[in-house]
Parts: structure tokens; C-alpha cells; sequence
């Protein structure tokens, strides 16, 4: 999952500390269920820690964006509650953050680029939901990605842009539970700002 810095921003209820790039970054890689929720806090069968240097790569990629003076809390949040889960695919720590740098920059996995290659640029301007889809699955090999959207005072942002792949990361597959009509993460067809 990749999220949109400025939308981040505009809803978390305390102010960025620091201004955002208009990009997509990483959220998290969540390993996820095709039925029922997804899997949180998992046995962590292989202590291997994080590299540490990964982390100029991942302060890029992954910044903590409501808080650039606290990276790494933040991964180690996102291992605990998600990466855990991988096993045995992501076999521990050191594994989960690389297997992210690779499926972001060699993988053809960067939301950014996506929709950069297909002409859509963050230039703030109501989109639809059609063309934003259409846009991910020219890049996803027309595999349907999961997107979160946010309302604010009758705007409507592009919070969040889910990838999903295979077990075995080899394959982009369309994401399974996406928001159900009544949740307010349900991208609406129309005047989706980006």
C-alpha cells in the first residue's frame, strides 16, 4: 500500500511537522487474506533484524510522513502489525524491508510512476475513478488495485493506492476486500482530487 503525502496530511488530525512531496510513498506491505480480515501481530519466527543499510533507501521510499524525525519507529510499527504475517514468504525483519525497496524500485511497483507513465500528474485536479483505475492496471498487468479515497468539506482526496501480488511476489493479482459501499474510504466515481 502506497499513500499520497499531501492527502495524508490534509486528513490526520495533527498538522505534518514537515512540508510533503507530491508522491506516493510506502504505507506498508500487509499481507492480506482473500477472505476475512487480514492477518495483524503474528508470531515472529526469525530474528534477523533490519539492515541499517536499508535505511537511507527506505527514509525515501517509506518516510514516516507525519513525522520525518521518526522513521524507524514507524517500520518497526508496520513489522510488528504486519510483516510478521509474511512467513514464511518474508522469512524476517531484514527480509520484509528489502523485499519493499525491491517491489517499489525494480518491481514497476511505485504508484508515482504509474500514473505519471499514463499522464496523470499530482497537479490538483478532480479526477475520475475510471481513468485513475485504468492507469494502475496499464501498470499492474490490468490487475485491479484497491483505492482508499478521504472526504473533507466536500472534497474528496486520493489517500491511498493498494498493489496486490501473489504469495510468492511474482505476480500481480487483483486485491481482494475492497471498501463496501458506506465506508468513508469508498472512492466515488467522479471528482477525486490528485
Amino acid at each position: 500500500t502506497q499513500q499520497y503525502q499531501p492527502a495524508v496530511c490534509n486528513f490526520n488530525p495533527t498538522p505534518c511537522k514537515d512540508p510533503t512531496d507530491k508522491l506516493f510513498t510506502v504505507h506498508g506491505l500487509w499481507p492480506s487474506n482473500n477472505v476475512g480480515g487480514d492477518p495483524e501481530s503474528c508470531k515472529i519466527r526469525n530474528h534477523r533484524a533490519r539492515a541499517k543499510a536499508l535505511e537511507p533507501q527506505l527514509e525515501i521510499i517509506w518516510p514516516n510522513v507525519l513525522d520525518r524525525t521518526n522513521h524507524t519507529a514507524f517500520w518497526r510499527r508496520q513489522w510488528i502489525k504486519h510483516g510478521t504475517c509474511g512467513y514464511p514468504t518474508i522469512q524476517n525483519e531484514n527480509d520484509y524491508f528489502e523485499t519493499v525497496v525491491k517491489m517499489y524500485t525494480t518491481e514497476k511497483q511505485n504508484v508515482s510512476k504509474i500514473l505519471s507513465s499514463a499522464k496523470i500528474e499530482p497537479d490538483g485536479i478532480k479526477r475520475t475513478l475510471a481513468d485513475l483505475e485504468i492507469a494502475i492496471r496499464n501498470g499492474t498487468d490490468n490487475k485491479k488495485p484497491k483505492f482508499k479515497c478521504q472526504k473533507k468539506r466536500r472534497v474528496t482526496e486520493l489517500v491511498e493506492v493498494t498493489l496486490c501480488s501473489d504469495k510468492n511476489r511474482a505476480h500481480f493479482i487483483d486485491c481482494p476486500n475492497p471498501f463496501q459501499p458506506g465506508s468513508p474510504y469508498l472512492c466515488p466515481t467522479n471528482n477525486i482530487l490528485y
